[in-house]
């Protein structure tokens, strides 16, 4: 199994948040000469003073810009729903991938529970399954981890121990084979969650698995909030939308998250494209919405289906 680490982890752990809203720690002093540490991999340090036509700096400011956007998105999720907006849209913006996988580690020896989140595969529920499901996947991608000492690494999912399993398949599949992994660990180095992005082959670099040690922590704990919801008795939440559309209804309308046209739809389920019609205008009238578009965000909202 191909294994790679960022080519200093140490440069990595020693920064802090500050270090990452400071333009000076960025930056740097000009001519060379600073007492800050020396910025991170994967980030560019602006150019001297006087040299600033190229457009670095205003590179560099917009990266800080979209890292602080997307911590304080993190702080916005409190549903399934809001954690795939952010990821799947804003979180786009530092790490593009084409699957993230989350991962709660709990017990010992480790019991898996997975999610997956996605704008490209079809069904994401069916590549976490696959990632559970084939006891080598997560075993392998822990074990990596570990022994980089907790640091981001990328794993070639074509050469791994994992790769003839039909997870390694559908991410050939999908061509995203590229797997970066980080996640958070307890005191006593059990880790507790585990973060894996499937992306296409030469998207990970240095400043991708920098990327990802800095937003770990906001993602897990975004994450476990979306796990948390739970009714002032302690009884988990019922859906809000529990019961207001029928089931073909939800069939419908999941199909239109994917894209799909009436005619489309008509042919997947057998059915008339005007009777899919009566159905979009039946569900329209149910979620009190104007259009497609708006129906799709009613639906998440009330919990009616997850992505």
């Amino acid at each position: 199994m191909r294994v790679t680490a960022p080519e200093s982890s140490e440069s990595m752990s020693s920064t802090s948040l500050q270090g990452v809203a400071s333009p000076t720690y960025l930056h740097g002093a000009p001519n060379g000469h600073s007492d800050a540490p020396p910025a991170p991999h994967g980030v560019v340090a602006a150019p001297a003073k006087g040299h600033e036509g190229d457009g670095s700096s205003q590179a560099d400011f917009l990266q800080i810009e979209s890292i602080v956007l997307n911590l304080d998105a993190s702080l916005r999720v409190h549903s399934r729903a809001h954690f795939f907006s952010w990821t799947q849209g804003l979180l786009q913006s530092l790490i593009r991938h084409d699957l993230l996988v989350c991962t709660q580690c709990q017990g010992k020896p480790p019991v898996y529970r997975a999610d997956g989140f996605s704008m490209t595969a079809p069904d994401p529920s069916v590549l976490s399954d696959s990632f559970v499901r084939d006891p080598s996947v997560a075993p392998a991608l822990l074990r990596a981890w570990e022994e980089r000492r907790f640091q981001p690494v990328t794993v070639d999912a074509k050469t791994s121990s994992f790769a003839a399993g039909g997870f390694a398949r559908e991410l050939e599949r999908m061509g995203a084979t590229q797997l970066l992994v980080h996640g958070l660990h307890d005191a006593d180095g059990r880790a507790i969650s585990l973060f894996t992005f499937a992306c296409r082959p030469g998207g990970v670099g240095p400043r991708q698995l920098y990327l990802a040690q800095l937003l770990a922590p906001a993602m897990h704990a975004a994450w476990v909030r979306t796990q948390a919801t739970r009714a002032p008795g302690g009884v988990p939440e019922k859906a809000a939308g529990q019961g207001v559309l029928t089931v073909r209804e939800q069939d419908i309308l999941k199909w239109i998250y994917l894209g799909k046209s009436n005619y489309e739809i008509g042919a997947i389920l057998k059915i008339s494209p005007l009777t899919v019609k009566n159905h979009v205008q039946k569900i329209l009238r149910k979620l009190n919405v104007v259009n497609r578009t708006q129906a799709i965000g009613k639906a998440l909202e009330l919990r009616i289906f997850t992505p």
